[in-house]
């Protein structure tokens, strides 16, 4: 039987890896050689595998999201503990039905834990399991495949090796990706593989066979993300710029995006570029104190120059303007847009 146990946040690059497993299986009938577990049906897993394949030769199972490798509470932990204590005098006067029952009270992951250990040569020719999760806890049933199996995390990847897979996707189409505009593609859309996929799409099919692809064109077709155009107000907030911070807030409403959700955004911008303001007076390391994954390690220099346009005083003056603005618009005494509006105004005006 070949297991895996593929988790983790880069959701493109681990559903490409799924995608391969499948093709390479070859014909799918669903409910015969086919089947797909989650957490609502994850009970039967075991039962599925002892079920044959009828007329193929194998069977490929894709539990996905089961809640079988997440974390247990301490609460319950503790309770489990608890009643164990309370049962003990019980338990070694019925040693022989402390056994049953044992087997009977154990978590199911431990269940299938048992099951995919003991059963290995029996499963091995007949069953593919795939296991898919976002996050994965290393308890039992995660060390059982990691024994017979395989296990990756599929995590976001950092700036050089997006750049890198980008740089190859435009090249079997033929398109140039300079380095500086794969890299402002990665500032503009995020760091997640599928995102930048779609948009590198449309970027290939605009420029063709042997076209370079620029950040004019980037600005020109990308989606970006809300906190890049929030980069892009701030940069004109900062240079006093009234007219153009008030056209990209503009830009964000007319495309759709939630006012409260660009209130939001906007006050932990200005909040990252606080956090900065104060670790560079204490001399404290910037990207330990702005909370920073290890995929946005990049941005910390843009977040540095852009917090130089600010004294300490203005960036916690925004913040409070902001907050005070969020409770105003929750009593209904401002709009929210308006209330955005008057806060540039006002501080492109100092």
């Amino acid at each position: 039987m070949a297991v895996y146990l593929y988790y983790g946040e880069e959701t493109y690059l681990l559903e490409n890896k799924v995608r391969k497993i499948k093709k390479d299986f070859g014909v799918l009938v669903q409910g015969i050689n086919y089947i797909q577990i989650d957490d609502t049906n994850v009970e039967q897993l075991i039962s599925d595998l002892e079920t044959p394949a009828f007329g193929f030769p194998k069977k490929l199972i894709i539990a996905k999201n089961t809640g079988l490798f997440k974390k247990e509470k301490k609460s319950t932990a503790k309770s489990r503990n608890t009643k164990a204590t309370k049962d003990a005098k019980t338990e070694k006067e019925n040693t022989k039905k402390k056994k049953n029952t044992n087997t009977e009270n154990k978590p199911l992951q431990e269940k299938i834990a048992d099951y995919l250990e003991e059963n290995q040569k029996d499963l091995n020719e007949t069953v593919e399991l795939i296991f898919i999760e976002q996050e994965a806890d290393k308890n039992t049933l995660y060390q059982i495949i990691e024994k017979i199996g395989e296990v990756k995390e599929f995590a976001l990847l950092k700036l050089p090796e997006l750049v890198t897979n980008l740089k190859k996707v435009c090249q079997a189409y033929q398109v140039n990706l300079p380095d500086d505009a794969a890299k402002y593609l990665v500032e503009c859309c995020g760091t997640s593989m599928q995102d930048l996929m779609n948009e590198v799409r449309k970027l290939i099919e605009y420029k063709g066979a042997n076209g370079t692809i620029s950040k004019e064109d980037i600005d020109k077709l990308c989606i970006k993300q809300i906190q890049a155009v929030i980069f892009d107000l701030t940069d004109n907030l900062g240079k006093k710029e009234t007219a153009k911070a008030l056209d990209v807030l503009n830009g964000l409403i007319s495309n759709k995006e939630p006012i409260q959700k660009i209130l939001v955004t906007l006050y932990n911008h200005f909040k990252k570029l606080y956090i900065i303001k104060i670790a560079e007076k204490y001399h404290q390391d910037v990207a330990t104190a702005m909370n920073l994954k290890s995929n946005q390690l990049f941005l910390v220099s843009k977040y540095k120059t852009q917090a130089r346009y600010f004294e300490e005083q203005e960036l916690r003056k925004i913040m409070e303007e902001l907050i005070h603005l969020d409770a105003n618009y929750k009593i209904g005494l401002i709009d929210l847009e308006i209330g955005l509006d008057s806060i540039l105004c006002r501080y492109c005006s100092k």
